[in-house]
């Protein structure tokens, strides 16, 4: 499966009571802990992957994520497996090297397959992504179109076509910390 996401950075005040509006469900909290790696033979950066360890809830989630497709949004295949034990000393002890940690809080929001995140992350501040799955190319790109439509029903304006990984590594301007 792709996973299609839009992100946008906005503040979360009045967003909840449009996602209520709209029929979106609360569907959780978390803090998310996110520990990038990159690979001893292959530079991440340059082949638009990523490898993340994250920790949330006493849980640990090691996810792949391929080169971004252009499908009109963030489109890339996504692959998580549940890991346990110390999985980032296994990393390590494979000549992975961590990079950096993303930091976040994290409200869910669920109506139907779509979900939207209000993420307040670490050194960066308020955002707001939303996403869905996709089976190919071209639902991906419908799915794309109708995730912007989505959140110009939310007023969001604002898009942001970087990862917080990119975000953080550029030293984008600091906004409310956690």
């Amino acid at each position: 499966m792709l996973e299609v996401e839009v992100k946008y950075r906005a503040s979360h005040a009045q967003l909840r009571e449009r996602l209520g509006l709209l029929g979106f469900s609360p569907a959780g909290l978390a803090e998310e802990e996110d520990v990038y790696f990159q690979h001893p033979c292959r530079d991440f950066a340059a082949t638009d992957e990523a490898l993340r360890l994250r920790i949330s809830g006493g849980r640990a989630e090691l996810t792949y994520k391929g080169p971004r497709a252009g499908a009109g949004a963030k489109t890339r295949l996504e692959v998580s497996v549940a890991v346990s034990g110390d999985a980032a000393l296994l990393l390590r002890s494979l000549g992975f090297a961590e990079v950096a940690r993303v930091r976040k809080r994290r409200e869910i929001y669920k109506r139907g397959s779509v979900t939207v995140y209000l993420d307040l992350v670490e050194g960066l501040g308020e955002f707001v992504e939303v996403e869905t799955l996709a089976g190919s190319g071209s639902d991906a790109a419908r799915a794309a179109g109708e995730l912007r439509r989505l959140a110009g029903e939310l007023g969001l304006r604002e898009e942001v076509g970087e990862t917080y990984l990119e975000l953080l590594l550029r030293g984008a301007p600091a906004g409310k910390r956690l």
